[in-house]
């Protein structure tokens, strides 16, 4: 598909979420009525005509990413300029992941924007940096969440944009180039899809939920992946591969129930914050610990989302359990073989590796987990 087609199909359904005339967001004044649909709190000393125009700003750095990454899309590796990121001390997921030419050049229109419109504000970016952190307003930018989908020509990627209040997250946009969806979350109202009113729609006992996180090579061996394990028993389906898209489903109430994941930066779940909540749904991390600026060390990086309160107390009640032994969560060994050997980087599916799995989880899902683990 060119870019050309893209931009036109973008015109054609009134890509326009800002009202010119008022400068209004379609949905943003929409307050919560229903009791059990919650959002973010707004603190106290946060200005409400303040935060409105920083959701405004924040379409318009979405807008920007748009621009520099819709030329990359789908284009030869050499045209992404592809390269290696490499992180110490990170789980296998994160220790190398790639990142394009269009990561760059989205977070640097960002930035320049973010600069010239609000210069005393801080900028926490996935790819140039951090500066001023201790600023009252800091922007929390992804330009390409989900780089590996992006280079593979999946649309299953996200720009994320959040914008913290002394370190509180109180707006978050998730925004979908290809796809021309836009999610934005704001703190004290409903969160919205394309300016439409959006709301969870989960179950509400585990073994019910359909579950999502990106791959599980991203959990960390022993009391992380263990604890990965006991909710992957305890759902009814587990899937993989979406990154902040997977957020956005449960928020939208699309059938997704919950995501599970860890060794996340900030810029990954700071922007989807403001958008589960405004949802009705229940995001934190493992240990019920509010997801902020000041508590990412204490996080380290361990998000839980789900659709409501009733299933995330049931899954912190197996994430949060102390020096959870494989023992705990593990009661097929067949599970633990097939861990160490996709682990390994000479891993080989066999006909006797998969064949005591076929009854116990999607066939798709397991080829999928190969699959990610040899990319």
């Amino acid at each position: 598909i060119s870019l050309a087609t893209i931009l036109l199909r973008h015109v054609a359904e009134g890509f326009a979420y800002i009202d010119p005339s008022n400068g209004s967001i379609p949905g943003g004044n929409k307050k919560i009525e229903n009791e059990q649909q919650q959002s973010a709190v707004l603190p106290p000393d946060c200005d409400p005509q303040l935060l409105k125009e920083h959701a405004q700003f924040a379409y318009e750095l979405a807008d920007a990413a748009r621009l520099e990454i819709l030329p990359y899309w789908r284009q030869s590796r050499h045209t992404l300029g592809q390269e290696i990121k490499v992180e110490k001390d990170r789980s296998v997921f994160q220790s190398a992941s790639p990142v394009t030419l269009a990561d760059r050049a989205a977070e640097r229109a960002m930035r320049e924007l973010i600069t010239e419109r609000y210069p005393q504000h801080g900028v926490y970016g996935e790819e140039y940096g951090v500066i001023r952190e201790d600023a009252d307003w800091v922007w929390v930018l992804d330009p390409i969440d989900g780089t590996r989908s992006f280079i593979t020509g999946k649309p299953l990627f996200g720009t994320l944009i959040a914008c913290l209040y002394k370190g509180t997250p109180v707006i978050g946009v998730i925004d979908q180039c290809i796809l021309n969806e836009r999610w934005l979350g704001l703190a004290g109202q409903v969160s919205t899809l394309n300016g439409e009113p959006i709301q969870t729609d989960g179950v509400v006992t585990l073994n019910e939920a359909e579950m999502y996180a990106t791959t599980p090579d991203m959990f960390q061996h022993g009391d992380e992946l263990n604890k990965f394990d006991a909710m992957r028993h305890a759902v009814k389906t587990p899937h993989y591969g979406a990154d902040c898209y997977a957020y956005a489903l449960v928020a939208s109430g699309f059938g997704a129930d919950i995501v599970v994941e860890a060794d996340l930066g900030l810029y990954d779940y700071c922007a989807l914050v403001p958008v589960l909540q405004g949802a009705g749904g229940s995001i934190s991390d493992w240990n019920g610990v509010e997801l902020t600026l000041q508590n990412h060390e204490i996080s380290k990086g361990r998000v839980l989302a789900c659709a409501n309160a009733k299933l995330h107390e049931q899954a912190l009640e197996i994430l949060s359990k102390p020096g959870l032994e494989s023992s705990d969560s593990l009661d097929d060994p067949s599970l633990t073989i097939l861990q160490d050997e996709i682990s390994s980087s000479t891993f080989i599916p066999s006909a006797q590796t998969l064949t005591p799995w076929v009854g116990g989880i999607i066939v798709g899902d397991i080829l999928e987990q190969i699959l990610h683990h040899g990319s």
